[in-house]
């Protein structure tokens, strides 16, 4: 059964599409019927920038336990990285997406 729950997130990266290197704005995750996964479902996460169309579109289709352990290793990059580095993180005026 579908729950159909998706949570958006806003987000400032960029992502590699077909096209090349693109900007990304948007995140989707939620759980269904995966497209190329072999699994009833799946965990799927579809980055995107919605101003560009479906071909600026980053899609990953997972298992829970895959989900959770990528979930879990950003979290800890997050934490074990300096303040100020993270703070580097934070787009610049000047760079190109």
């Amino acid at each position: 059964m579908c729950t159909y729950q998706t949570t958006l997130v806003d987000l400032d990266g960029s992502g590699k599409t077909a096209n090349g290197w693109q900007a990304m704005s948007r995140a989707s995750v939620y759980v269904d019927h995966p497209v190329h996964f072999a699994s009833g479902h799946a965990v799927m996460i579809d980055v995107l920038n919605p101003q560009l169309g479906p071909s600026a579109r980053v899609a990953l289709e997972m298992d829970a336990a895959s989900a959770q352990a990528l979930a879990e290793a950003i979290l800890h990059a997050l934490a074990e990285t300096p303040s100020d580095i993270l703070l580097d993180t934070h787009r610049r005026a000047s760079s190109s997406a």
